[in-house]
């Protein structure tokens, strides 16, 4: 009996991927070895998801971030002169897509770059995943902007706030616009990796609330509230779409994407290199050079199956 214990201990630390349910020194405390290999195993279960349900679970997502335009609008129709006061009601849509697991793009921007920095899936694959969230986002994004634009469901104050944000955008120049984003990448992709940090429902809650309040109430940038925020100001002030796209929706775009990326993706990965995934390196499962740059390929992670073979040693 005492033999299969630690075995027995082990099966229970780990989910049916292999990614650790506790961490190994310290059971409510994951290492950042473990954290790395709870996003590795969260990101092999999206990467893999069809066109369709990428897609629509990305429209369900820029469609919600309307709840959070609507409610900062609101908020900054209240509190004009007050950023923290006028972003409590910001944070709403974001706790509906990252809890109800809705496919974002910013929170895409860490865990399939995870698999593709261990050469388990390809960047032709995390591109894929990229653009079909991106789309859905932005257009879930822009029906929900038109519906406020054609409607009165905000108030001409909260209309008139809705409006400014992307007018203020602009006015800031290109680079203020994409220095704000790398920070709001930085904040959103530090969700991420906290997220998996995170054992409970009410961290969860608190940490993304504060994170995203954080955003708003710094008067940064994301990019699919941009586009919910660019969208409308066009519908409502007759502004040309071009111009909104360049001077102020593609500096978010790419700052979020590379404060996700570069800033915590690599950064993170970084102190985990050495020892992700100690089975499946044993085995030497990577993609080639060839692949990983130009295929269509993903590898399935074994990082269960160590758990496998602790349930056949307590067979023995």
């Amino acid at each position: 009996m005492d033999s299969d214990t630690p075995a027995l201990r082990e099966t229970i630390d780990r989910s049916r991927s292999g990614a650790p349910a506790a961490g190994a020194a310290i059971r409510d405390r994951f290492s950042s070895d473990e954290i790395f290999q709870r996003i590795v195993a969260s990101a092999d279960e999206e990467i893999d998801s069809s066109t369709r349900e990428l897609f629509f679970s990305g429209l369900a997502a820029g469609f919600a971030i309307t709840l959070t335009f609507l409610g900062h609008a609101v908020g900054s129709a209240l509190f004009p002169t007050n950023s923290f006061l006028s972003a409590v009601l910001y944070p709403l849509g974001f706790l509906y897509i990252i809890m109800g697991r809705y496919q974002l793009y910013t929170e895409n921007t860490l865990p399939p770059v995870a698999l593709v920095l261990t050469r388990l899936t390809s960047v032709p694959m995390l591109f894929r995943v990229w653009l079909i969230v991106l789309a859905g986002n932005a257009i879930g994004a822009g029906l929900g902007a038109f519906a406020l634009a054609n409607s009165h469901v905000l108030s001409p104050a909260a209309m008139r706030a809705g409006a400014e944000f992307t007018r203020h955008g602009i006015s800031l120049g290109w680079w203020d616009v994409f220095l704000k984003a790398l920070f709001a990448g930085w904040l959103v992709a530090g969700v991420v990796w906290l997220d998996h940090a995170a054992r409970d429902t009410v961290s969860r809650f608190l940490l993304i609330y504060i994170v995203f309040y954080m955003i708003a109430g710094a008067e940064l940038y994301h990019v699919i509230t941009a586009v919910c925020e660019a969208f409308y100001f066009v519908l409502v002030s007759g502004a040309g779409l071009f111009t909104v796209f360049y001077e102020f929706w593609l500096p978010v775009l790419l700052g979020n994407t590379i404060g996700g990326v570069v800033l915590v993706a690599l950064v993170n990965y970084a102190q985990t290199t050495e020892r992700r995934f100690p089975d499946r390196d044993r085995q030497l499962l990577k993609l080639s050079w060839s692949d990983w740059l130009f295929g269509q390929r993903t590898i399935r992670p074994e990082v269960s199956s160590f758990v496998e073979d602790n349930d056949a040693d307590s067979n023995d």
